[in-house]
């Protein structure tokens, strides 16, 4: 019994080779090869990436295909309908994603814009949640479509807790990679961005990613107060009055304050209203 529980405490500390499934490893290892620009690889580019014989490579791709991980193409190997339906019951699983679509549903209702709530993973956000209107206007992102967080107005807000030397270890580069004129060119400028962000408490950015597509972001705290999402709504640019603007900035950011409070998240003052009232 005793070593049975030394070998569970081992296990759950965890970052020790002995409990490391080799097979398991070099198995998500080459899954984890196939991104956005790399859609098919074959046999014998999967032995040279990944260093190893191609008998072993051959073993690997046979078992993913039989549970349906990956699909042959040709001579080519691609990823298989067993990784979407993984991906999509991770992000139907997310609290955060239960909590939120309502939300969303409302703010798309009654803005009549696409709406959209994001997490990062990395230098990358993610889309976990979309809800689109009935109207000719639609955004081309869809739930799992990743872009990069530094060039992006949702990626701004979930880049607002980093300092900037974390901001520097994140993206070590001298010039970050540019997608329009917006674009911040070196880590420094994304750091002063992102500052002016947080003390404005929202982003709104005309053309930021792209030319035609304006955005308005707010950010959703969790209970410990970190930003854990962005909620944008997605707007085509020169399509709003002026006028308007002011009114789905503050339905935007309404809308996150609600999924935040789902969370459990209370403002500073909300928690000194509280423990006085304790008191």
């Amino acid at each position: 019994m005793a070593d049975s529980n030394a070998e569970e405490a081992d296990g759950n500390a965890g970052g020790s080779d002995k409990y490391i499934v080799p097979a398991l490893e070099r198995g998500l290892r080459l899954l984890s090869e196939f991104d956005r620009e790399t859609r098919t690889i074959s046999a014998p580019e999967f032995a040279r990436r990944l260093a190893l014989p191609r008998s072993t490579v051959f073993r690997l791709l046979n078992t993913l295909e039989s549970l349906g991980f990956v699909e042959r193409s040709g001579n080519d190997y691609r990823l298989g309908v067993a990784v979407l339906r993984l991906g999509f019951e991770y992000i139907s699983s997310l609290e955060l994603t239960e909590l939120g679509q309502p939300v969303l549903q409302r703010l798309c209702d009654e803005i009549r814009y696409p709406v959209n709530l994001v997490v990062r993973d990395g230098r990358s956000i993610v889309y976990v949640a979309k809800v689109t209107p009935p109207t000719p206007f639609s955004s081309a992102v869809r739930v799992g479509t990743r872009l990069p967080a530094h060039a992006t107005v949702l990626g701004r807000i979930l880049l607002e807790d980093l300092s900037l030397p974390e901001l520097r270890a994140l993206y070590p580069e001298e010039h970050l990679e540019v997608y329009s004129h917006s674009t911040p060119k070196t880590v420094l400028e994304l750091f002063n961005m992102v500052e002016v962000d947080r003390q404005r408490g929202y982003v709104l950015g005309e053309g930021f990613y792209e030319s035609s597509i304006s955005t308005i972001a707010a950010p959703v705290r969790g209970e410990d107060g970190h930003i854990v999402a962005a909620l944008g709504a997605t707007i085509p640019s020169g399509h709003v009055d002026p006028d308007r603007m002011d009114h789905l900035v503050q339905r935007v950011r309404a809308a996150a304050d609600e999924l935040s409070g789902l969370l459990n998240y209370q403002p500073r003052s909300a928690k000194v209203v509280a423990l006085s009232s304790a008191r």
